[in-house]
């Protein structure tokens, strides 16, 4: 008699069968054709085909470049304490200083010498054409091998970013020896806020997941799966847009994406990519919500000349990310509707399926499919049962307590880093104290053929007298759970911090900037300019990563107001969305997948969709705040808001 999970197996094997023919070029690559002509022609409209149409700078824009010339020279007459300035370091400090303290201006010069020694260091003069221009060529070489890895050696992104930044740091000490480029400080470029998090992260989701069966991971778990492909694409993407808002789009990609993958083998679907891509999109879009969603938030909201509080940044950001939202979700129905409503014929049929709870005998047979699947399991013992009143154990309310106080730590904003690692360090402890007091031990009994035990061996020394076994060795954390955290995750941002770093320095993303602003660079969230920006600061995101374009902004516009840095945050957070590259959630969804077996998240398979899905979100969002949004598009601090 075979088991019933065996049964379960075979009669779903016709199932797996009917898996999705390979589409035609034009059915992949159409919608993303017709979204790069759709923005050419919009700003060919608007702007002119050569820029001819730009309007000249308002009354506002002369007043803001007046205030902040005449701003610039006078806090550049003013008396400074070096020492203190040494000591603040990297931080201006508070940007309400009293009277006592030098006010605005001092504020003002603090915050100036922090963008410039700090944040963005200018030393493209000090790089010769050549220096400039193979550093270029290298850095795109392995922006390409990194977008593109399967095409080449099988590496990985890991070793190739890694091999890239250790290339880069021998090669700018080759041109500083030669006299062609500065010195490069790699130490500086290396960013390890973000490798501190991800490593806590790592830890805090190891432990998670590897502590209990049936504890609070195989919980959320529970409460994503669903027999329907729709219903469960729907799931995760609230749970990622809300997880994203509340905490960071890193850390929800990081723990979930592993469910994500599991789930997709529980119901073996045809094609995971979609349930890959509702993971990535959606944590990035809900990310842009809040000023902790994600890093390029938390740098604006801190670099930003004037205040901008925790209500405005969200009530700037509600209608385009609800917008966002939406039509990235209509967007994955429609695109990918063969694997999310099988057997339906077409769009009408998925509503009706939606709003009207049709079903498809397809997805009738999944239905019970998943439901004689979960029968067959307790059957077989596979499911195990929690406590009869239904209660949580222990060690599963113990999990709860700390991540409700890593969320808790989190919203009164100490650093995240601290937070991430302390609550790893925890689970940990709790960890390895229940498998020493509480877990079964190991069964180290053997048998012969016929299943019967072994009496356990007796081992003697050289006079033949009886050695006593010693006592069982204790297995350490550093042996077991410690080698799950993905080091190699982490190699891959550190290679990344380095290229990016190094071409930064170039000045090319800069020069770049410029000369496709042209005339808009004075007026950049103005109606029309606006829709250029966003567009070319989407385009370096992809390039340059968003964190450094938005240090590269900050100090070329220090006077730029609060709506300015709101049309930032906005395009270069749904910027995530264009290509793989684009944001750190989409590398760690294709790292964590693939890390389990699944490399269906790749560069190829992201870029059809993910193109028309930002440029429609992009331009949508956009215009929605251009129409709607709360903050001044003055600078209160510098003036420019005041009646003349």
């Amino acid at each position: 008699m075979t088991s019933p999970l065996v049964d379960i197996e075979r009669n779903e094997g016709s199932n797996r069968e009917n898996v999705m023919k390979k589409a035609s070029s034009l059915r992949t690559w159409g919608p993303a054709m017709i979204a790069v002509a759709g923005v050419i022609v919009l700003n060919g409209a608007l702007l002119g085909p050569f820029g001819n149409r730009v309007p000249a700078l308002s009354d506002r824009h002369l007043k803001a470049r007046r205030l902040g010339g005449e701003r610039i020279a006078k806090i550049s007459e003013l008396e400074h304490d070096e020492l203190a300035d040494f000591k603040r370091g990297a931080s201006f400090g508070s940007r309400n200083l009293s009277e006592e303290e030098g006010g605005v201006m001092e504020y003002t010069r603090r915050r100036h010498r922090v963008l410039n020694e700090y944040t963005h260091v200018d030393v493209s003069d000090q790089f010769t054409s050549f220096g400039k221009w193979t550093v270029s060529l290298i850095y795109f070489a392995f922006w390409v091998f990194l977008m593109f890895p399967n095409w080449f050696l099988p590496i990985g992104r890991p070793g190739i970013a890694l091999g890239g930044g250790l290339s880069m740091v021998v090669y700018r000490f080759i041109l500083e020896q030669t006299g062609h480029g500065p010195y490069f400080d790699a130490e500086k470029v290396i960013i390890m806020e973000p490798l501190f998090l991800l490593f806590g992260l790592m830890l805090t989701t190891v432990y998670l997941e590897k502590m209990e069966r049936g504890g609070l991971f195989d919980k959320l778990r529970e409460s994503l799966d669903d027999p329907v492909n729709w219903k469960r694409a729907a799931k995760i993407m609230a749970m990622s847009t809300i997880g994203s808002a509340a905490v960071m789009n890193d850390s929800v990609v990081l723990i979930f994406s592993g469910v994500v993958v599991d789930l997709c083998v529980r119901n073996k679907v045809a094609d995971s990519l979609p349930y890959l891509l509702s993971l990535a999109t959606t944590a990035n879009t809900g990310s842009a919500l809040t000023m902790t969603g994600n890093p390029q938030n938390i740098l604006i909201v801190s670099l930003a000349y004037d205040d901008i509080s925790w209500v405005e940044f969200a009530s700037n950001m509600v209608l385009p990310v609800l917008a966002s939202t939406v039509l990235n979700t209509i967007m994955m129905f429609v695109y990918y509707g063969s694997e999310l409503f099988p057997g339906s014929s077409g769009l009408f049929e998925n509503l009706g399926i939606m709003f009207a709870g049709n079903r498809t005998p397809e997805m009738l047979a999944q239905e019970h499919a998943y439901y004689a699947r979960q029968a067959a399991a307790k059957e077989a013992g596979v499911i195990e049962e929690g406590p009869a009143d239904g209660s949580w154990s222990i060690w599963s309310r113990l999990q709860v307590v700390i991540v409700i106080g890593f969320l808790i730590f989190f919203a009164l904003g100490y650093d995240v880093c601290v937070v991430s690692i302390s609550a790893g360090a925890i689970l940990m402890v709790i960890a390895s104290y229940k498998r020493q007091h509480y877990d079964p031990r190991p069964d180290r009994t053997e048998y012969d053929a016929e299943g019967n035990p072994l009496p356990p061996k007796k081992v003697y020394d050289m006079d033949g007298n009886e050695i006593e076994p010693e006592e069982e060795e204790l297995v350490t954390e550093s042996e077991t759970t410690l080698t799950e955290v993905d080091y190699g995750l982490l190699m891959l941002f550190i290679g990344q911090f380095l290229l990016i770093g190094s071409f930064d320095d170039t000045g090319v993303p800069q020069a770049f900037f410029f000369a496709t602003m042209g005339d808009c660079a004075g007026q950049m969230t103005s109606v029309p300019c606006v829709y250029w920006f966003v567009m070319i600061v989407t385009v370096l995101s992809n390039i340059a990563s968003n964190v450094p374009v938005v240090q590269m902004l900050a100090a070329t516009f220090p006077y730029a107001s609060p709506y300015d840095w709101m049309q930032v945050s906005f395009s270069a957070t749904i910027a995530g969305n264009l290509t793989m590259l684009g944001s750190a959630a989409n590398m760690i969804v294709a790292f964590q997948a693939a890390k389990v077996g699944d490399r269906t998240f790749t560069s190829e398979r992201h870029a059809p969709f993910g193109i028309p899905s930002t440029l429609l979100c992009l331009y949508v969002g956009t215009w929605l705040m251009t129409m709607v949004h709360f903050s001044p598009e003055c600078s209160v601090k510098l003036g420019e808001c005041d009646e003349e």
